[in-house]
C-alpha cells in the first residue's frame, strides 16, 4: 500500500532537495523518502535514550550532536 501527500516546502528547502537529489543521482521522492526514514530512526532512538550525531570515523570523535528532534 502507499500513499500520496501534498506539501507546502519553502523555496529554500525545495532548492535543498533539488540539490540533494541531483548530488544522490536521484529524485526528489527518493530523498524526502529517506529523509524520513531517518527522522522516524532518530525518533526511535530517541525513545531509547540514545542521540543522533554526526561521528569522524578517522579521529574517533564525535563532530555534531543533532539536538530538536
Amino acid at each position: 500500500m502507499s500513499a500520496r501527500f501534498n506539501l507546502v516546502l519553502s523555496d529554500d528547502l525545495v532548492r535543498d532537495i533539488d540539490k540533494a537529489a541531483l548530488a544522490s543521482f536521484s529524485n526528489k521522492s527518493e530523498v524526502l523518502r529517506k529523509a524520513l526514514q531517518l527522522y522516524l530512526a532518530a525518533c526511535e532512538a530517541k525513545s531509547r535514550g540514545l542521540k543522533i550525531g554526526f561521528f569522524e570515523p578517522d579521529a574517533g570523535k564525535l563532530q555534531t550532536e543533532v539536538v530538536g528532534l
